[in-house]
């Protein structure tokens, strides 16, 4: 799909490369949208640079000046590092609300909101609240050095902004609620998880005395052919008391602010009048201080036992830290070097493909199913250094000096044999859930059980004991379409009462 591949380990090489490269080259953090354009033929690319090991890219930083705060988030930022993030969720809270329904944890820990940014899709969810937030973006380019954006300067259309092709966004800068100002994100989708918006509203109030509204920000997405500010309705709410009245004549301010279109998920009428119904509720709960009800005390990220969120950041080895082109057809002996299931291990011929592949085509190793190939299914779901992340979305060479753990790797020694006898004698003993799984009956055809399995025991790591909500919302990335899937949780509540027996 690509035929270069590099790695560069400061902004300042990712900005040469594109000097050089120009439009021949493509930046690529998490990829959750760029690898499936790659994959279905929609883009052709022949180089990737990959930024996701730039050294500070991956930071959420708090500063004040002047008495007001700032948030700014690198262009790796994943959105579970918002979600992971207190500061950003008191500071911040409609975007870490948004991020928190962005796909399921797989897609969220590779996804960053700076690429969300990037793609200008105008049912995104992450722009809609920063927009009502007022944020701004940081571009940089070798040759002209930095220039900061505001949004309706950003974004020119469907999916097209006003990076130029040899600038990369290297922060997002948002400004920081203060205390007198209160915000919310709401998303209405075809389903809880892993759906697109039919429409999203991003409200942000600054209360004055009284409970009076002295400024309103409401963004819109989903209804026009970028998110759009309902100006109207922001004029409106200003100097007013957030009465039943006021909000209804403010929500179809916000209705009649909507230009949408219909398609497959939606009609337009449709759409304008939940823009009316959505806007509504966020006013209230915003009117009585109901935005942060149901927000998770700890929301699962199936991050395994690590805390830091960041992914093969330590991993700076030569064959992945240095700017150096990796070829599709390298020379002899030139392969991806990374442990798979605690084994050092080398793919030849691997480049130019996806993780998914390379593990099936390259690796022998097919436990790793290829269901939608599109980040939707969750039947690929592996670890990349203890992280659960749908390898259908992540180029293979970014697997270099990681550690891959696979279906295979739960249920063998991961040490002191070869890859060949492991496998051979994989069966001789289960990881608890998977012995769980065949106690409680919950597997049918089997093709979605080891996406399921590696989910599930990425959250015992993380959460030893889960609720069994806990347990639904690691596998909202995991679909399953012959079972149902009561046996499923039935499975994973087991296998966590063994582990706690153990304990």
């Amino acid at each position: 799909m690509w035929h270069t591949y590099y790695a560069p380990s400061t902004v300042g090489e990712a900005l040469d490369l594109l000097r050089r490269h120009g439009d021949a080259c493509r930046l690529i953090a998490g990829g959750s949208d760029l690898i499936l354009e790659l994959e279905r033929g929609v883009r052709h690319q022949e180089i990737l640079v990959d930024i996701s090991r730039v050294a500070g890219l991956d930071q959420i930083v708090h500063t004040t000046a002047d008495g007001a705060g700032m948030l700014t988030l690198g262009a790796n930022v994943t959105h579970n590092q918002v979600v992971a993030t207190a500061g950003a969720v008191a500071l911040a809270f409609p975007l870490a609300r948004a991020c928190w329904l962005v796909g399921a944890p797989q897609i969220r820990n590779r996804g960053t909101v700076a690429g969300n940014l990037i793609t200008a899709s105008p049912a995104n969810d992450t722009i809609t609240p920063l927009w009502a937030m007022d944020a701004t973006v940081t571009l940089a380019s070798a040759a002209r050095g930095e220039r900061t954006l505001p949004f309706d300067q950003f974004f020119l259309g469907v999916r097209r902004t006003a990076l130029l092709a040899d600038e990369m966004l290297v922060h997002i800068n948002v400004p920081a609620l203060k205390p007198s100002e209160r915000g919310t994100f709401l998303k209405l989708g075809l389903r809880q998880a892993q759906a697109i918006s039919l429409i999203n509203v991003a409200v942000v109030l600054d209360f004055g005395i009284d409970g009076v509204v002295s400024r309103a920000r409401i963004a819109l997405g989903a209804v026009a052919p970028t998110i759009v500010r309902a100006n109207q309705a922001e004029s409106y709410l200003a100097g007013k008391a957030l009465t039943e009245d006021v909000i209804d004549q403010a929500s179809a301010l916000a209705a009649d602010a909507a230009r949408p279109i219909s398609d497959i998920r939606a009609s337009a009428d449709y759409r304008r009048d939940m823009v009316r119904v959505y806007t509504a509720r966020a006013l209230r709960e915003l009117r009585d201080g109901t935005e942060r009800v149901g927000w998770p005390e700890k929301p699962v990220l199936l991050w395994g036992s690590r805390r830091d969120g960041v992914a093969g950041q330590a991993a700076n080895t030569e064959a992945t830290a240095r700017v150096a082109p990796v070829s599709s057809t390298p020379p002899h002996g030139d392969g991806i070097s990374f442990t798979l299931n605690g084994r050092p291990v080398t793919l030849q011929g691997a480049h130019g493909k996806t993780l998914l592949r390379a593990l099936r085509e390259d690796a022998g190793l097919t436990g790793t199913k290829e269901g939608c190939a599109e980040g939707e299914c969750g039947a690929c779901t592996v670890w990349l250094d203890g992280m659960a992340v749908m390898s259908c979305l992540v180029p293979a060479e970014r697997a270099a000096g990681c550690d891959i753990v696979t279906v295979e790797g739960l249920s063998i020694p991961l040490v002191g044999e070869t890859l060949a006898v492991a496998q051979s004698s994989a069966t001789e003993s289960l990881h608890p859930l998977q012995q769980a799984f065949v106690d409680a009956g919950a597997v049918q055809c089997g093709y979605c059980t080891p996406g399921i399995l590696m989910s599930a025991a990425n959250l015992m790591q993380e959460v030893p004991h889960p609720t069994q909500t806990q347990v639904k919302e690691a596998l909202t990335g995991n679909l399953c379409r012959c079972t149902g899937y009561y046996k499923i949780l039935e499975a994973v509540e087991a296998a966590a009462s063994v582990e706690k027996a153990v304990q």
